[in-house]
């Protein structure tokens, strides 16, 4: 049989072919429309490939300005959501990106898991580290795609800094110093009536049910204990995790933590200064922070990880990494190493391209798991105040029942607590 083609059943013909090539967008709902949330969408945009169908918030207002975002992008408003629940119902998902405050991580993340979404869960994995077994478990049931947001994966100085230590220059790692100064400002905590937007009881969830003030609210969550659960969980936990990755690290057999609220007290309900030593095998890990004062005693040492060996330390930072022979007169070499990109869109472009290719997302539930009880066990030995062990296996803090207490947080009613084992 002849086939005859003109030139426009060819153009016809070749566009056809080429919309088939073309993989599907895929379809995103945003759960916690706030300042990271947006960082998220638009690092999802920047990748490309994506289509924002739905958003979900506790605040109408954070609605609306994200769904102008999507507007502008898109050219179309997305369906908006006060409840998650009902945002999962109305399905057309093909994946979540979950940037709530910590408390609210696991409900809608096992929520997701039951309909089999892609996920991209901001850090910590969870509030608490019940609350993250559950979730694992609801992820190895689910089989789905889940990438967690630790962003410090994607650096190429850390990767980098890593295969120079386990190639063996630098000697045996002898200890690692995790460090960051950050100067905190506090906001007004004077317990007022939330704005119009918010529904405060929902935001609060399964948390305890604090009085509204701008210094527990939107972006301000993070050094308040209820929520944020403080700064080495919301900020240290990035430099935890690199070195976990970086070092090949389990998890602690003892933590000890030493510090308090010296400057900002009465302000926040977590430590401005911290002391956090983590055992681990082959060597202690130790973590320090200062969240007021404006000198350092080294500005170019003041955000890292710093690898004490046996012949060498090795400083990483996220852009650079120095060595630092010993010696009077050694000279220390100093790698920059740029990103090619951003590393938050890196780690989202990471995630939506597993999500295409059905494949396993590198940063796991499992092992962001450990990254975040490591640092949540920090806070308990610090609640505590003395040292904690802990039993990897029977994941338990042994001979100690007030510590191990803290393992769970007992929810606000209504909301049930998802991990159903033993304390």
């Amino acid at each position: 049989m002849e086939v005859c083609m003109n030139r426009r059943t060819f153009l016809a013909a070749g566009a056809l072919s080429a919309s088939a090539a073309q993989p599907a967008a895929v379809r995103v709902g945003i759960i916690g429309c706030g300042w990271w949330g947006g960082v998220n969408l638009r690092a999802a945009y920047q990748e490309g490939g994506v289509t924002c169908v739905s958003l979900c918030d506790a605040d109408s207002k954070m609605l609306d300005d994200m769904a102008a975002i999507v507007e502008k992008q898109e050219g179309r408003r997305p369906r908006l959501f006060k409840h998650y629940e009902e945002m999962l119902d109305a399905g057309g998902l093909d994946a979540v990106i979950l940037a709530t405050p910590p408390h609210w991580h696991a409900l809608p993340f096992i929520a997701a898991c039951r309909r089999k979404l892609a996920i991209y869960s901001e850090k910590p994995l969870a509030y608490d580290i019940r609350e993250g077994r559950a979730m694992v478990d609801a992820w190895k049931k689910a089989g789905n795609v889940v990438q967690v947001g630790f962003q410090r994966r994607q650096s190429p100085a850390f990767a980098a800094a890593g295969d120079y230590i386990r190639g063996g220059a630098p000697g045996r790692v002898v200890q690692v110093d995790v460090n960051i100064h950050y100067t905190a400002v506090p906001l007004d905590n004077t317990p007022q009536a939330p704005p119009p937007t918010l529904d405060w009881d929902l935001w609060c969830g399964p948390a305890p049910k604090l009085p509204y003030s701008p210094n527990v609210g939107h972006r301000a969550w993070r050094l308040e204990e209820t929520t944020g659960n403080g700064h080495l969980v919301d900020w240290g936990i990035h430099l935890i995790d690199a070195t976990r990755v970086m070092l090949g690290l389990g998890m602690p057999k003892k933590v000890t933590a030493a510090g308090g609220i010296y400057h900002y007290k009465g302000r926040i309900t977590t430590p401005d200064t911290l002391t956090a030593h983590f055992e681990f095998d082959p060597c202690p890990v130790v973590w320090r922070h200062r969240l007021w004062g404006a000198v350092e005693r080294d500005p170019e040492f003041s955000n890292g990880v710093t690898v004490f060996c046996e012949k060498e330390t090795v400083f990483v930072t996220d852009q650079r990494w120095i060595v630092l022979p010993k010696g009077k007169d050694a000279q220390r070499r100093v790698e920059e190493i740029k990103p090619p990109a951003d590393l938050s869109r890196k780690h989202v472009g990471e995630f939506l391209e597993c999500v295409r290719a059905s494949r396993p997302a590198p940063c796991t539930p499992e092992d962001a798991f450990r990254s975040t009880a490591t640092v949540q066990l920090g806070m308990i030995a610090w609640k505590a105040g003395r040292t904690i062990e802990w039993d990897e296996r029977g994941e338990r803090i042994p001979n100690d029942a007030a510590a191990n207490a803290m393992l769970k947080r007992e929810y606000r009613a209504p909301y049930r607590h998802p991990w159903s084992g033993r304390a």
